[in-house]
């Protein structure tokens, strides 16, 4: 399948993700229809990128399944215990900041989580939830994953980086997220993304400006 028929199959499927999360709305009520839209299209995404013909399906019923199985995984992250991971990170960084005021250098997380066990399951949970994949290209055009074989020192580096990153996209409010994950590890563009979210595709660049903005001026990105 070319790039242009998979995304005209995932804009064609656009409206099962709808359907389905009117579906799952009327049985949660508490549920937001824009929130079970988004997941439901990453789960459209998985879907077109895995359908295997062979299997004796066809690509709508394959999607339903993994359509309602995002919605619910993010129906899960609504869980209270998601705010209260964000607002521990939150508070570290601020500890982390001001150490860096005092000392002239700013800390790594990982010498905080020595004496912070809150921390350390908090950013064990946001490296969980975190939409964006890490393994899918970084905005830079970068692969987060590099092989650093032989060289111990880079790759525990890379690594840190990386949970850094895990930790700052968390931060990012749900809308940003999302748009990321669906651009990079979904490979949408900020039209199919608009169309998803039923946005304009200018709405969706500027949030996604402000998610890299964001992450630009933690300093993980160039």
């Amino acid at each position: 399948m070319t790039a242009v028929d998979r995304e005209a199959t995932i804009r064609d499927l656009l409206p099962l993700v709808r359907q389905i999360a009117r579906r799952v709305r009327r049985v949660v009520g508490a549920a937001d229809l824009d929130d079970l839209i988004g997941d439901g299209s990453i789960g459209l995404i998985r879907a077109v990128d895995t359908f295997d013909q062979t299997r004796g399906t066809t690509l709508e019923l394959y999607a339903r399944r993994l359509i309602s199985g995002a919605m619910l995984n993010g129906l899960r992250r609504l869980d209270p215990v998601s705010e209260r991971v964000r607002r521990t990170i939150r508070r570290a960084e601020e500890r982390r900041y001001a150490l860096a005021q005092e000392r002239g250098t700013l800390p790594a997380f990982a010498e905080m989580e020595r004496s912070d066990r809150a921390l350390r399951r908090a950013r064990t949970a946001a490296h969980r939830q975190a939409a964006l994949s890490l393994d899918a290209p970084l905005p830079n055009g970068r692969d987060a994953l590099v092989d650093y074989e032989g060289n111990p020192s880079r790759e525990i580096a890379a690594r840190a980086r990386r949970r850094e990153l895990a930790d700052a996209i968390a931060l990012l409010p749900e809308r940003q997220r999302r748009i990321l994950s669906l651009h990079y590890a979904g490979d949408l563009t900020m039209h199919a993304i608009g169309t998803a979210l039923r946005v304009s595709p200018q709405r969706v660049s500027q949030l996604h400006l402000r998610a890299l903005h964001k992450l630009r001026h933690s300093g993980l990105l160039p």
